[in-house]
This record gives structure tokens, sequence and C-alpha cells, in this order.
């Protein structure tokens, strides 16, 4: 096995420097029409976006216009930015127009980058859609280089949380819009919810460059956008549930795989339940309340205040995992967030049930063509090609990076690692060179926070911030001597500001607090310094008891450590350490590849379902069906009576809406017909059966149970 991959990373070196070859040779053609283009007047650059449209109108393909629109679009730059693109910049555009995934590394300009490929597509008058992870980047973004498509004639526009629907409909009907993945998602999903075609908001998913598309596309994958709405149900159990959970023990009462963040109870845990309940739980018939208990017993064992969410005003607010801001207009599913709200002790808001939903892995695949961008996406090659088709390659620097990456300081404890983190920011403060903390958690902020007060190191903390004020303060964070704590993913895509006193100490010092279960996010947080050939270093920091080791760390690793009587104030070294980390990496890399590969397969049943359903409810959106009937989509054509109004009779709004009506409400019961099914999977996983066999067995028994349903529903609303 190691033999073909090793042949297959071969044949993807020869096939990368095939292509760039092939993207310096176009490159030269679009530097020549620059200089060529560069003598143009104003009005002359409007008349040559009149004239591609034209031009691609007739039958021009953007293929055989793309080096006059990129020479067009380097000229625009220069003038509004002061400076055109660089030469790498060029080709990796001409990368993302291909429908590719880009790797360009940390401060190489991919916003600037992204411009070339945007004027070019958005020539066609279907719309673009540059998609960013926050509300701050949407709204710098437009602003920053919104002036050079209205240099050359062209609109844009951008959407963020606040942005009304009349606003938003405004934003994407212009030929560019700057929107954040959640945005356009929800935006999504609303749209498939209105009773009339103006409602919509949405021009259509046309092409899509996705920023940090690492981020979005794969630690994100599995993230569900859900529009629910709130329902009767039993909240009233969770404050018992999570009083019993508190009452048992681990290892005694039940078992914790935080691998798999699942719980289970042993024989005498099961008693001990039972009793405290005084009823036969696991017997029961309702297995509702079995469920909410195992959740629960998760909120307690798996589910960290001041690491995976907070309380605030009295609310359980989620913690971004990858981000560390907070998150509150989102609630965990499953009854987990209830659960938690019993485990705090706050106020357990209402059940809520899923009106419409979608995973960021098929959303994202309606787009007609679809690239991106990050610096670190290498890695990830083979998922991008499985699950989005989608082709990676990455674009050489536009100077050497002279960043020097130290080897990796191991330590016993976390109290040891914390310690010698704290001595190593002090000297570097005193000597004036700036450093970053990065931390995977709100919590190891606060730790790393406190051990620098004892060290009398003055420093700055940015948490669960808004991303405008991160930005901010993260631009300062290459002041000299200044020493900054912050989330991993805090204040990306801002650059780090060197100025020449803070190079002369040799740049921006980055230290990680622990190894992260991606090595993307390491090479992320490494490459806050460095960017554009500046000097800078970075050094990891770990200890036994970090969770990458504590999970994944191979088993040797143990046996020679296991009882050893290590130093707390000094590193370990072992040649095992260093590549026990890597494998733990492997390994946690492994199986969340596994994990969304899984619900890949399971996610693709109800997005055939959904694709079914939402092309039937647009068409009758649309009042797009005849006496021929309806239902046709799904199946089940339905002949219209006589009596039915047509087309522009009075009473045929009215119509549609109740066939609208039927639909969404038979939907809404599906969805959570499907939720149930998904939960009871999970316990078929522990058995014989192949879950991902039944589970489609099953779900497609519910889909013909809607059908029907649907089809006696909507007999009565034609015959009424």
């Amino acid at each position: 096995m190691k033999t073909i991959s090793r042949l297959r990373t071969t044949v993807d070196e020869v096939l990368m420097v095939q292509e760039l070859a092939q993207l310096k040779r176009d490159l030269d053609k679009i530097t020549k029409l620059s200089v060529k283009f560069g003598r143009l007047s104003e009005a002359n650059l409007h008349a040559k976006t009149r004239e591609f449209r034209e031009r691609i109108q007739k039958g021009e393909t953007l293929d055989s216009v793309l080096p006059e629109a990129f020479g067009v679009s380097r000229v625009a730059a220069r003038r509004i930015l002061g400076y055109a693109p660089f030469d790498v910049q060029v080709m990796g555009g001409m990368a993302l127009h291909q429908g590719t995934v880009v790797e360009m590394k940390a401060g190489e300009g991919k916003t600037i980058t992204e411009t070339m490929p945007v004027y070019l597509n958005a020539l066609e008058g279907k719309g673009v859609h540059v998609i960013t992870t926050n509300d701050y980047l949407a709204k710098r973004d437009a602003t920053w280089v919104g002036p050079i498509f209205e240099l050359l004639g062209l609109t844009v526009g951008f959407v963020t949380q606040d942005s009304t629907p009349e606003e938003r409909q405004a934003a994407y009907h212009k030929d560019v819009t700057y929107v954040t993945n959640q945005e356009v998602g929800f935006d999504y999903l609303r749209d498939h919810l209105v009773r009339e075609p103006a409602a919509r908001v949405l021009k259509g998913l046309n092409f899509g460059i996705v920023d940090e598309v690492d981020s979005i596309l794969i630690d994100e994958a599995r993230t569900p956008l859900i529009i629910a709405e709130p329902q009767e149900g039993s909240s009233e159990t969770f404050p018992h549930f999570a009083a019993i959970a508190a009452m048992l023990e681990e290892s005694k009462d039940y078992t914790v795989d935080r691998r798999e963040k699942s719980v289970e109870l042993t024989e005498p845990g099961i008693k001990e339940v039972e009793r405290l309940l005084g009823e036969r739980l696991f017997e029961a018939a309702d297995d509702t309340r079995l469920h909410q208990f195992y959740q629960a017993l998760r909120a307690k064992s798996i589910f960290e205040k001041d690491r995976d969410y907070i309380i605030e005003e009295g609310r359980v607010v989620i913690v971004d995992e990858f981000t560390g801001r907070l998150m509150p207009d989102r609630r965990f599913m499953d009854d987990i967030h209830q659960a938690i709200e019993a485990k705090e002790g706050v106020q357990v808001r209402e059940n809520e049930r899923v009106v419409a939903t979608i995973t960021f892995q098929n959303f994202f695949r309606l787009y007609e063509k679809l690239s991106g961008m990050s610096g670190t996406v290498a890695t990830s090659k083979e998922e991008f090609q499985m699950i989005y088709g989608l082709k990676t390659i990455v674009i050489p620097t536009n100077r050497p990076i002279q960043r020097r990456d130290f080897a990796d300081a191991v330590y016993a404890t976390k109290t040891g690692k914390l310690a010698a983190i704290a001595e190593e920011a002090w000297h570097r403060h005193r000597a004036g060179q700036p450093v970053l903390i990065g931390t995977r958690s709100v919590e190891m902020s606060v730790e790393v926070s406190k051990a620098l007060a004892g060290r009398d190191v003055p420093h700055q903390v940015l948490n669960a911030k808004h991303a405008h004020e991160e930005a901010e303060e993260v631009t300062k964070a290459g002041e000299p001597g200044l020493v900054t704590v912050a989330t991993n993913m805090a204040g990306r895509g801002t650059d780090i500001t060197i100025g020449p006193e803070a190079m002369a100490h040799g740049g921006l010092h980055v230290i990680g607090t622990e190894r992260h279960e991606s090595r993307r996010i390491d090479g992320q947080l490494c490459g806050r310094s460095g960017r554009q050939g500046a000097p800078g270093s970075s050094q990891f920091f770990s200890s036994f008891e970090d969770d990458l080791i504590q999970l994944y760390a191979p088993d040797r690793l143990w046996e020679v450590f296991d009882g050893a009587d290590l130093p707390e104030d000094r590193p370990v070294y072992h040649e095992l350490l260093l590549t026990a980390i890597d494998e733990a990496q492997d390994a946690a890399e492994r199986m969340h590849f596994d994990a969304r590969q899984y619900l890949y397969r399971f996610d693709e049943i109800l997005d055939r379902q959904r694709a079914l359903v939402y092309r039937e409810r647009e068409a009758i959106v649309n009042d797009a069906f005849g006496a021929d009937g309806v239902l046709n989509i799904l199946g089940s054509a339905l002949p219209l009576p006589a009596s039915f109004p047509a087309s522009g009779v009075p009473g045929r709004a009215e119509a549609r809406g109740a066939l609208l009506a039927a639909i969404d409400e038979l939907w809404v019961e599906h969805l959570s017909a499907i939720g149930e099914l998904q939960d009871s999977i999970n316990l078929i996983a522990y058995g014989e059966e192949d879950p991902v066999v039944t589970y489609t067995t099953k779900a497609h028994e519910l889909f013909e149970q809607f059908r029907n349903n649907l089809v006696g529903k909507v007999k009565d609303v034609l015959l009424t």
C-alpha cells in the first residue's frame, strides 16, 4: 500500500508541475496584454467590459476571453490599489477560474488573487459569490477591492447577518457578492420556504469562490445549517436527568469514549439509574426519555464549559470550535443544548423542530462551478477530489519563506508546559520580539494568560470577540515585544503587520500551546509568521496530558513512558516522541476523514430527497404547472380538477398556497422522522447490521410514506 501511495504522490507531483508550467505560459500572454491595456482610459476600460460581454453572449468561451479579461483586471487593480497583482497571484487566479482548490501561503494576497477570476466569471451576468468566514471579512473585502470591479463597470454588494431581506436581494443581484458561508446557506434554505417568487433573495448559485476553503468545506463539512421553530416538548425532564447524571461515577457507572464523543452505561450503572429514577427506563416503549438521559450524561462528561460553550446572561452560548468566537444564534441539536442548560442550572428552552436543513457539504455542491483558496489544502486533496470533484494545486510563494520552525518541546505535564511557554514568551518579550501564542480553546487561553501573568509578562488576550475587533487587535500583534494570546483561528484573514524594529528582532514568533488534531490548523497558526519573505519563527509546546496524545498516541509510547520519573520543568527528549505525535495526528485525521465519509453516505440520501421536494415546491411557487397536474417531479402526477383556478384567475394564489402548506407540513414531519431514524441508527451501529444499509432502506421507506401522505393531502386540497 505504501508503494502505491508513493507512486500516486509522484504522479500527482508530475501533473502539478505540468499544470504550473501551463499557467506560466498563459501568464506571459496576460503580462503582455496588461502592458497594452495599461494605456487605456477609464472609459475604454468600461468599453472592454461591454466588448467581453458581447463576445460571450455570441458564444465565445470564458477561457478564450481570459487573457484579455485578466489583463484588464490587472490594470484596474493597479489604478485602484496602487499596485498590480503579482505573477503568482495571476497564476492562482487562473487556477481558481478552472474550478480548482488553490493553496497559497498566508500573506500571499488571496483577496487580490480572487479579483481576476471573479471579474472574468461575472461577465456572464449570472453572478459570482465570494464566500468568506465572517461578516467583517465580507464587508472589508467588498469595500477594499469592490472599486476594482466598479472601475470596470460591474456592480458589487455584500451580505452580513444584519442585512434585511431587501438588502440581501439587492446584493445577490449585483454582479459580485461577498457573503459568509452561513448567510448564503441560510438564504438558500429560506428561499425554499417562500410562497411567492418575489420573496426569494438569491439570484442563483452560479460560481462560488470559497476563502479559507479547508475550514468551510472540510472542518465544517458536517455542520448542518438548520432553520427550526419551537415546539411543545418535554423540557421539564432535562433538569431531572441532569441531577441523576451528576450522581453517577465515571468508570463505575458509565464509560466515556472521548474520541467518539459517546457514553455507555455499565450494568451497575443501568441498575443505579433505574433505582434513582424509580422506573425501568431501559425497558420502556418510549425511547425518547432514554435518548434524553444519554444526552444528559454526554452533557456532563463530554461538553466542557469555557471550551465548548460559555454562560452569558443566563444562556448557554456555543463557542466556535475553529475560531473561538461566540455563536449566540446557534444551538446544539439533538437535545444536547437543553441537556447542557439543565447541567448548568439555567433556563431550559423549548425543544425545536427542524423546518429546513442542509449540510455545508451538500450546499456547496449545488454551485454550478466551485473553487477555493487557503494556505493549507494540499494534505486534504483526496477529500476535495472525492467529495467535491475538485482538483488541488499549490502555487509557489512570491518570495522564499524565511520562517524557522523549531522542533516541538514536549513536557511531562500541562503545568510544566505552561510554565515553559511563559518563560519563552518572557525572554522574547524582553528581546523586543513580538509573540503570538495560539490556543485551541478559550479555556486554554485563560490558563496561558494566568501563566504569563505569573511570570510578569504583559500581554493581550483575544477570545470570543467580534471579528472586526479581533482583526484590529491581531494587526497590532506584530508590534515589538507585544505578546498576544489568541485562539488559533482568531483574526484569520487579517495580516499581522511587522515593522522594521520587530523585523530586526527576528520577526513574529509563534508559539503553539498544543498540536491540533489536524496538521492544517497547525500550519495555519505557523503561517501567521514569515509572510511575504519576512523573518519569523514558530515552535509548538506539547505535553503528555494533551488531548491529542491522550486520545491518539500509539500504545508503544505509553509502554516506554508509563511509570517513568519525568522532570516537570524540562522538556523530554526521546526519538519516539515526535514520531508518536505524527502518528497521533495521522490517527486523528484518519478518524475525522472516515467520519465525514460516513456522514456523506447518510447525507446524500436526504440530499436526493430534498432536491426532489424543492424542485416540486419551486414549480408550484413559480406557478409552473398546468392542467396535467402537480407532483410530477415526485412521480405521483395528480391532474388538476376543472374547478382549480387557472393561472391569472382570482383564487389561484390561495390555491397554490394551500398546496405549498401541504408540502411544507409533511416535509417537516419527514425531517423529524429522519432525525429519529438517525438517532436509532447510532444504536444499530453497536449491533451486527450495516448501519448504512439499514438507514438507506428505512429512509426510502419513510420517503415513500411521505409521498403517499402528500398525495392524499394534495387530493384533499384539489377537491376543496
